[in-house]
């Protein structure tokens, strides 16, 4: 493995209407304060605010592709969502290597999602498996 402590991947997207719709028809989750404009402008954020799961994925995808050892298995995901992704925001999602065990190929990584403003909206650590 070729790995090493501080490596970094990332992956971004933005988070449209469109993705958001898509989300919640694939996740089932049609909670209003992601897809009614009236419902989510009397709530505290004021407007609609995207799926927390949607940054979830993003984590995924870098893990799934953007990581160099593309052959991975994910063995857990810790997140904390911070402030939330509204829609037309654009996330870059970043896995660094945190640590790696010496007796399996198991890799420790520090998850983070920004939007386009550099604010944190999601924080975790994540575990994977690199497989042969």
């Amino acid at each position: 493995m070729d790995l090493k402590i501080g490596d970094k991947f990332s992956t971004t997207k933005q988070i449209t209407d469109a993705v958001v719709r898509a989300f919640a028809d694939l996740s089932g989750d049609y909670n209003p304060i992601h897809l009614d404009e009236e419902f989510a402008a009397k709530t505290r954020f004021k407007k609609r605010i995207a799926h927390g799961m949607i940054s979830g994925a993003l984590i995924s995808a870098v893990l799934g592709y953007e990581f160099k050892e593309r052959k991975v298995v994910y063995l857990s995901q810790t997140m904390r969502f911070v402030a939330p992704v509204f829609i037309d925001d654009t996330v870059t999602a970043t896995a660094t290597v945190a640590h790696i065990r010496e007796d399996k190929p198991v890799v420790t990584i520090e998850t983070v999602c920004t939007n386009q403003n550099g604010e944190t909206v999601v924080t975790g650590e994540g575990k994977i498996m690199i497989l042969d």
